[in-house]
């Protein structure tokens, strides 16, 4: 197993300061290898072009909803196998459970405690 500290994160956000957030709280936790995505089909093009261990995806993306990405993600028998994590601001109970059903590893809300989106992490990792 890795240190936590080595995995390849990829930020998927339309909002480029919700980005910017959700990587200096991944930097605060010492995950400071990340890229980042403006929407889901630039994500997925980065996803078949490096490694990454984990994909924090947010719901709401514009062209292709954070779930539609989710889908592709499980669908690609080279990524299905790498978790995802969902940020949402949103009601939470209409949208999680068919993003679990389609494989969602799990998910945070917004706005959310810096310590909250460790424990989401590492509960992913261990």
């Amino acid at each position: 197993m890795m240190a936590e500290t080595d995995l390849k994160i990829l930020v998927v956000d339309d909002f480029s300061a919700t980005r910017k957030i959700v990587i200096n709280i991944l930097d605060k936790l010492g995950y400071n290898n990340t890229a980042e995505a403006e929407d889901g089909s630039t994500a997925l093009v980065m996803l078949k072009s490096a490694l990454f261990d984990l994909v924090v995806i947010d719901w709401s993306l514009s062209e292709m909803s954070g779930l539609e990405l989710l889908k592709q993600i499980r669908a690609d028998s080279d990524l299905r196998k790498i978790p995802v994590l969902m940020v949402t601001a949103e009601d939470i109970q209409g949208i999680i459970v068919p993003a679990i059903k389609a494989g969602l590893n799990d998910y945070i809300v917004r706005p959310f405690e810096i310590q909250a989106f460790k424990d989401k992490i590492e509960k992913i990792f261990l």
